[in-house]
């Protein structure tokens, strides 16, 4: 790589509501990036905050003035603010590094030599631990349910360096993952019907149907605390979890998968262990009460916004590089085991 920059190496992008001390942990960790030469990358970093009211807005202007901030009124949610963070992006490489993570010195180097590797390259997935135990698996890159629900790759195993060698990976985590804005340019940004969850998911996948490749970097080591932005055991999570996985499905699935996809799910519930994954979030009757409930809620309203995901649809068959019983297969080999399954 190398030592000198004529501008931005990269834009991080930072999407913040109300997390005030995690956000200064995040922004201090992107103060710290350096090549592998020691010397300091220079970074483009734009802050998006979505209305908060715990003095996030402040601290940035106080203790990180270097950064660009975009003060929005309202929660746009994941999708909107990111999107105006790509807007603002004055690097053709944007990374994105939720509030709730912390960046390895290295993080970015790391990204930006396994970008580089492939101009068809136009993702790049971290390997992320969990921040109170990090030598536990967070997410190597995603992994996505025949049904449209998606997880991280090696969630919840023990760290024994089976992700640090070479991944042929689908795509990456937003939380920490690096874009090519040509991409963007050619097959869009994130979806902000989606708002939150899946949206990572749904963009990868996009990506690789208009031709794009994901990377993989995992000396691009990222700390998160998982489920820090809605908490693991809201409701209004698992609404948006089920809502956008079956919105998903109909934007970007095959019909031969797309039909199958109540089997699917049925199939994945069956799988599934009463108090394992996120369902120990929502101990008891009442617990497992809202859950279903959610999900209800969820199914309604993705069928209320059912119309215009298949109008997305047909947009997305015009720039398709992969169809039909091509992406069939690559989602039949991307998806994971019965025996991995759970219920968000």
């Amino acid at each position: 790589m190398s030592n000198r920059f004529s501008g931005p190496a990269a834009t991080v992008i930072v999407v913040n509501w109300n997390r005030r001390e995690m956000l200064r942990e995040c922004l201090q960790s992107l103060t710290e990036q350096r090549t592998y030469d020691g010397i300091q990358l220079p970074l483009q970093t734009v802050v998006v905050d979505n209305g908060s009211t715990d003095g996030s807005k402040e601290m940035v202007l106080k203790a990180f003035p270097y950064c660009i901030l975009i003060q929005n009124t309202s929660n746009r949610g994941f999708c909107g603010a990111n999107n105006q963070g790509i807007a603002a992006a004055a690097s053709p490489l944007i990374a994105l590094l939720n509030n709730d993570a912390v960046a390895s010195p290295h993080w970015v180097a790391a990204l930006l030599e396994a970008i580089n590797l492939d101009p068809r390259n136009g993702m790049a997935a971290s390997k992320i631990v969990q921040y109170e135990s990090p030598g536990i698996i967070d997410k190597a890159g995603h992994i996505l349910f025949l049904d449209g629900q998606n997880r991280g790759r090696g969630t919840g195993e023990r760290d024994h360096g089976q992700y640090d060698g070479p991944l042929e990976l689908g795509w990456p985590d937003g939380c920490a993952a690096m874009y090519r804005k040509a991409m963007f340019d050619d097959v869009g940004a994130f979806d902000e019907d989606l708002f939150a969850y899946a949206d990572d998911a749904e963009l990868g996948l996009r990506a690789r149907i208009g031709g794009w490749k994901c990377a993989y970097a995992p000396k691009a080591l990222v700390r998160h605390r998982r489920g820090a932005t809605l908490g693991q055991g809201n409701p209004r999570r698992v609404f948006l979890i089920e809502r956008n996985r079956i919105l998903l499905a109909a934007k970007l699935f095959p019909w031969s998968v797309l039909l199958l996809n109540p089997f699917y799910f049925l199939q994945r519930v069956w799988a599934a262990k009463s108090n394992s994954g996120d369902l120990a979030a929502f101990p008891g009757w009442r617990g497992k009460s809202s859950v279903a409930w959610a999900m209800i809620r969820a199914n309604l309203a993705a069928l209320c916004l059912l119309p215009r995901f298949l109008r997305k649809r047909r947009e997305i068959h015009r720039l398709a590089h992969i169809r039909g019983r091509d992406l069939a297969n690559l989602l039949r080999r991307e998806a994971p085991t019965a025996a991995a399954m759970y219920v968000p």
